[in-house]
């Protein structure tokens, strides 16, 4: 059953379905579905702040926290549904690399980590982007990095405000920093 034919059934088989979590996995898919709509969700994020930086509604939408809420309820989700026999070998002080590729083997255990590099990135790329702005540093290619390699994109940006905190500050930028740092 499709997502659209669920919407269009009475109230209470609606009810009954969603209340079903094996049932509704099965029929619907969710770890698929969840992974590809958090793919696309994110997209329009990276572009505001990659491609319009300056943009005052990319200012506002990144002021806010809803996209992380959106994304950290979608894990939070994939994580409670996923089978308790999976939480017990992630919980295995003996976990090797092995065995956890096993583990991420499970497409539903792959669409939770996803779902986890997708907001932990996003997160970071507003970081990245909040302190550009309020620094004056270039962060375009720092945030590009950060989406689709987020460690790279955070450790290009602590370079840069290095770089350009040593050779390219003003007298008064190197005064509001020393002020910062108190």
């Amino acid at each position: 059953m499709f997502l659209t034919e669920a919407l269009l059934l009475p109230p209470v088989q609606r009810l009954t379905l969603w209340l079903n979590k094996k049932q509704m996995a099965s029929t619907l898919n969710v770890p698929d579905l969840i992974f590809n709509v958090a793919n696309l969700f994110v997209l329009p994020f990276w572009a505001l702040i990659i491609l319009l930086p300056g943009w005052s509604m990319t200012q506002r939408v990144m002021a806010s926290y809803i996209p992380y809420g959106v994304l950290a309820s979608l894990y939070i989700y994939l994580f409670l549904t996923l089978d308790s026999s999976i939480l017990q070998t992630f919980a295995d002080p003996q976990l090797s690399l092995t065995k956890l590729a096993g583990v991420f083997a499970n497409p539903p255990v792959t669409a939770t980590g996803w779902v986890h590099f997708l907001v932990m990135d996003l997160f970071v790329g507003r970081w990245i982007y909040l302190q550009g702005r309020a620094s004056g540093i270039f962060t375009r290619h720092s945030l590009a990095l950060c989406l689709f390699a987020g460690p790279l994109g955070l450790l290009s940006h602590l370079i840069t405000q290095a770089v350009t905190q040593r050779f390219f500050a003003s007298p008064k930028t190197e005064a509001s920093v020393e002020n910062s740092a108190l």
